[in-house]
C-alpha cells in the first residue's frame, strides 16, 4: 500500500515466486491446466475439451458450445452461487468437511489462542504476520483514528430513539465516504491504506454511538489508552468518570472478533466485492457489506438461538423439542452451516470462553439448556447423519447476552471484526487483473414480442389485493 509502483513490483515478485514454487503458470492469477473436461453435446453430437484449473472450469469456456452460429452459447445457471467460484482468493481457506478454517494459511485455533484481533486484521490486509515494529505502527495508526467527525454524532441525533442500531451503523459507514472524498481515487495506495485504517478504527465507535443512542445515553468518546476490545466495551458501558473493563471480558470479546473477522465468500463479502467492482469508494463498498449483514439470514442467527433456548425453557423439555425438530415442527437454530459439514471450529473455541465470561457476569440459565441440547443432538443419529453440528452462532449469543448486550446489537458487533475481512477482500479484488464490474447473466423466462394494448382494451384479474394503502394502525412509540 506504499506506492502503486512498489505494490505492483511486490505483487509481481510474489506471484512469480509462487509460480516457481507450485508450478503455476505466471503472475496473472492463472494456474497451469491440471486436466480437461470432455463434453459431448447430445443436441449436435459435437465434442468439446474444457481446461480444468484448480478443480474448476471457466464458465466462459462453455460459450463455445452452440447449436448454431447465431446461438449465444451455453451458460451456467447457479442461483445463490452454490457451486460457483466468483474469484480467486488467498485470504481465507475453509474445508467444511474436515472443519478447517485458516487465515493466510494459519489455523484459526492458533490465531485465537496466540494472536490479537488487530494482529489478525494486519494479517488479513497485508498477507503476513507483522513484525513487532510493524504491529506497533499498525496499532498506533488504528488507535489514533478511532474518533469520528462531530457531524456524524449530529447525524445520529436525528434518528428516533427506537431506530435499529444496525440501520444507524449502515448509514454512518456510508456517510464516511462524504467525509473522505479522496477515497474515490481507488488506485491511490495511500488512500487505500487510510480507508483500511479508518474503517477498522471507526466502526467500533459508530457501533457504540448507535447503542448509546438507543438507550438515550450520552455518547462516550474513545479512550486511546485502552486496547481495541476494551475501548469498545468502555464506549458501550461507561457511566462513571472512571471505568475499567474487566480484562476477561475484553479478552473474550477479542477472541470473538478474531473468529468473526473473515469467512471467505459469504453473502456480505460477496456484496462488498460486487459493489466494489464498480470502482466505488471503499466506504460505500463496506456499507454494502453492512447492509447484507443486516439481513436475518446472515447476521441474525445468534439472536434466533437465544429465542430458541428461551422457548425450550428447561432441560426437561429438550427431548420433546428435538422430536418436534425431527417432525419439522421446530427449527434447531445454531446447528448446521452452508459450508461446514463438521463441527464448526469457531464454535469449539467460543465454547471455551463461555465459562470465563460467566465467572464475571454470573450464571446464565440458558447455558445449561444449550450444553444439554448440544450433547443430546450429537448423540442422536438423526442429526449426525444430516451433519448438523453446532456453529459459531450457537454460543456467541450467550456471551453477548452475558455481557448485557441487547439482541439488536448482536449483528452490529458482528460487523466490527468483519470490517477487516471486507477491507482485505476489497483490496484483493482491486489488485486482481481478472476482475471486472460484476454483471451476472440471467435465464429470461418472460414473454416475448408482445404488442402494446390501449388501456381501454385491457382485461385481467385484479393484481392489488387487500385494503387501500394507509398508515399502520399501531403507532410507533414516540411522537
Amino acid at each position: 500500500m506504499a506506492t502503486k509502483e512498489q505494490a505492483k513490483s511486490k505483487d509481481g515478485a510474489q506471484a512469480e515466486g509462487k509460480a516457481k514454487a507450485d508450478g503455476a503458470a505466471a503472475p496473472d492469477g492463472k494456474s497451469s491446466a491440471d486436466g480437461a473436461l470432455s463434453i459431448t453435446d447430445s443436441r449436435t453430437g459435437e465434442s468439446y475439451e474444457v481446461e480444468i484449473h484448480d478443480g474448476t472450469i471457466r464458465t466462459m469456456d462453455l460459450r463455445q458450445i452452440k447449436v448454431s452460429e447465431d446461438d449465444f452459447g451455453m451458460m451456467g445457471y447457479d442461483p445463490a452461487f452454490l457451486n460457483t467460484a466468483s474469484c480467486r482468493s488467498a485470504i481465507t481457506y475453509i474445508d467444511g468437511d474436515a472443519g478447517i478454517l485458516q487465515h493466510r494459511g494459519i489455523p484459526i485455533e492458533q490465531l485465537a489462542e496466540q494472536s490479537s484481533y488487530l494482529e489478525l486484521a494486519y494479517l488479513l490486509v497485508f498477507g503476513e504476520l507483522p513484525t513487532q515494529p510493524q504491529l506497533e505502527r499498525w496499532t498506533y495508526d488504528v488507535t489514533h483514528h478511532t474518533f469520528v467527525h462531530e457531524d456524524i454524532k449530529k447525524m445520529n441525533e436525528g434518528y428516533r430513539h427506537d431506530a435499529h442500531p444496525m440501520g444507524m451503523l449502515l448509514a454512518s459507514v456510508g456517510a464516511l465516504s462524504t467525509f473522505y472524498p479522496q477515497a474515490k481515487d481507488t488506485e491511490d495506495h495511500e488512500e487505500r491504506y487510510m480507508a483500511a485504517i479508518r474503517l477498522i478504527a471507526k466502526v467500533p465507535t459508530l457501533a457504540a454511538f448507535a447503542y448509546r443512542h438507543s438507550l438515550g445515553l450520552p455518547y462516550v468518546y474513545p479512550d486511546n489508552e485502552l486496547d481495541y476490545s476494551a475501548n469498545f466495551l468502555q464506549m458501550l458501558f461507561k457511566m462513571e468518570n472512571s471505568f475499567e473493563p474487566d480484562p476477561r471480558l475484553a479478552k473474550a470479546l477479542d477472541v470473538l472478533f478474531i473468529l468473526h473477522a473473515d469467512h471467505e465468500q459469504n453473502c456480505s463479502t460477496n456484496a462488498v466485492r460486487a459493489v466494489g467492482s464498480s470502482d466505488v469508494d471503499p466506504y460505500s463498498a463496506v456499507a454494502a457489506g453492512v447492509a447484507a449483514l443486516y439481513g436475518p439470514l446472515h447476521g441474525g442467527a445468534n439472536e434466533a438461538v437465544l429465542r430458541m433456548l428461551r422457548e425450550i425453557e428447561s432441560v426437561d423439555n429438550i427431548p420433546a423439542f428435538l422430536e418436534a425438530v425431527k417432525k419439522r415442527e421446530q427449527k434447531l437454530m445454531g446447528f448446521g452451516h452452508r459450508v461446514y459439514k463438521n463441527y464448526d471450529p469457531r464454535a469449539r473455541i467460543i465454547k471455551k470462553h463461555v465459562d470465563e465470561v460467566l465467572e464475571v457476569t454470573g450464571e446464565n440459565p440458558l447455558l445449561e439448556i444449550a450444553t444439554e441440547l448440544e450433547k443430546r443432538a450429537l448423540d442422536d443419529d438423526f442429526f449426525i447423519e444430516r451433519k448438523l453440528y453446532p456453529n459459531v452462532d450457537f454460543y456467541s449469543g450467550l456471551i453477548y447476552e452475558a455481557m448485557r448486550i441487547p439482541t439488536d446489537m448482536f449483528t452490529v458487533i458482528f460487523a466490527i471484526p468483519r470490517t477487516s475481512g471486507w477491507i482485505a477482500q476489497w483490496l484483493e479484488m482491486k489488485d486482481d487483473p481478472e476482475q471486472k464490474i460484476a454483471r451476472p447473466r440471467q435465464v429470461y423466462t418472460g414473454k416475448r414480442d408482445q404488442d402494446y394494448v390501449a388501456i381501454a382494451e385491457r382485461e385481467g384479474p385484479e393484481k392489488i389485493t387487500g385494503p387501500p394503502a394507509r398508515r399502520p394502525k399501531l403507532l410507533r412509540r414516540g411522537a
